[in-house]
């Protein structure tokens, strides 16, 4: 009898009958002899339905109450799978957040998982009871609701399959797993069966929608072996887990595209020590969240920083840097900002990176021959990201996928 913990998310229980669905899937594992501790999301379309009920209140609600309101989601969809499961048959109990013991921190709507006090969770447990968790939120110590932010679900099931310590973790969605690229951008893109953490993380971080990069994170530090796979059709999933030695003989695990980025160029910058601190803490300040950063000294010895940033942020990071460059020049610079919209990124992502050579040159040549202008350049230990004209992104990541054999 192994101990399974299943995250469902919003599609999956987005109805009645998908709800019925998942009652069976829980089933079938029940009828192995396996205990199931299921995760659930809010019905797909609710939790953007009370978003909407709130702003016709106000234009402004509190994060207090919108974490209250929130999680209301998440309660109704595991009390409706409770439900179904009990008349069918199988004794099946729900637990919110705060019954489960997710304990957080951090603010409202954007809670951290702290620890896991899963006393309750395991008494279910010890008495043979499938147990129904609510994802997405938590308690603090001082009793305030929690939501978790995007992806809090991932990140509860991830949890709390480490708390009960199962056997195994599965995140069910409504793809197959993950894939070398986006399927509906390159029709030759293939299931992964296995990918490694960090290779999830980075293209998590570069696009790549399946997870959460937080729920990666969080599973690679308590060591969470999980598969991503379709609550749709009984398809093998994608295993991530822990690099081996096998992986690195694939140098290209997956491409990723990121759309509407914006690239920011400050010209004219004194050479000097705390430039770019004063720079990058005035977008901190913003909440401007920034990517690829490349940076260099021009000919007349003044600096010069270009970083990305998601197009959407575009206005708040250039009133949020008018004021450091009357700065900067009041230091002796000479200090402009160039902006430009329209670009995305294409990420190239392996662990076989560090034991292979050429890498980039192959990747760049690739685009070359396809007429595909390169402009920022961003690297780390296991990814190459390039950002490219965004009306050339797709025929980029097809011919990137092509040049490293993802197609085969």
């Amino acid at each position: 009898m192994a101990l399974i913990v299943q995250k469902y998310g919003g599609t999956s229980v987005g109805s009645i009958d998908r709800i019925r669905n998942v009652a069976n899937r829980i089933q079938i594992e029940r009828d192995k002899g396996n205990q199931i501790v299921a995760v659930i999301s809010a019905m797909g379309g609710v939790t953007d339905k009370l978003i909407g009920l709130a702003g016709e209140l106000s234009d402004n609600p509190t994060e207090r109450e919108m974490d209250v309101l929130l999680s209301s989601g998440e309660q109704q969809s595991i009390a409706l799978l409770a439900i179904a499961l009990n008349e069918m048959g199988i004794d099946a109990v729900s637990a919110t957040g705060r019954q489960a013991g997710i304990v957080t921190s951090g603010s409202h709507t954007r809670g951290r998982i702290e620890r896991i006090e899963p006393t309750l969770v395991n008494r279910f447990l010890s008495e043979d009871r499938t147990v129904v968790v609510a994802g997405f939120q938590g308690i603090t110590e001082d009793g305030m609701i929690h939501t978790l932010g995007r992806g809090g679900s991932d990140l509860s099931a991830i949890a709390v399959a480490s708390a009960v310590k199962a056997d195994l973790c599965q995140i069910l969605t409504d793809v197959d797993g993950v894939y070398t690229a986006d399927p509906r951008v390159v029709k030759k893109a293939r299931k992964l069966p296995e990918i490694s953490y960090d290779e999830l993380l980075e293209l998590a971080s570069v696009g790549t929608k399946v997870m959460q990069s937080r729920s990666v994170e969080f599973a690679k530090k308590y060591g969470v072996k999980f598969e991503v796979r379709s609550s749709l059709n009984n398809n093998p999933g994608t295993i991530v887990t822990e690099e081996h030695e096998a992986m690195e003989s694939v140098v290209i695990r997956g491409v990723s595209i990121e759309r509407s980025q914006a690239r920011v160029t400050i010209t004219g910058i004194p050479d000097t020590p705390g430039m770019s601190g004063r720079i990058l803490g005035a977008l901190a300040d913003a909440e401007v969240n920034i990517d690829m950063i490349v940076s260099n000294i021009a000919s007349d010895g003044m600096a010069r920083h270009s970083f990305t940033m998601h197009t959407s942020d575009l206005g708040r990071a250039q009133s949020a840097l008018k004021p450091v460059l009357a700065e900067l020049n009041e230091l002796g610079g000479e200090a402009g900002i160039e902006t430009e919209a329209g670009i995305a990124k294409l990420s190239c992502v392996g662990i076989g990176m560090r034991s292979h050579s050429g890498v980039a040159a192959k990747m760049f040549n690739a685009m070359g021959e396809a007429g595909i202008n390169i402009g920022m350049i961003s690297t780390s230990e296991i990814k190459i990201s390039v950002t490219v004209e965004e009306d050339q992104i797709e025929e980029a990541a097809r011919v990137v996928h092509t040049a490293f054999g993802l197609d085969a």
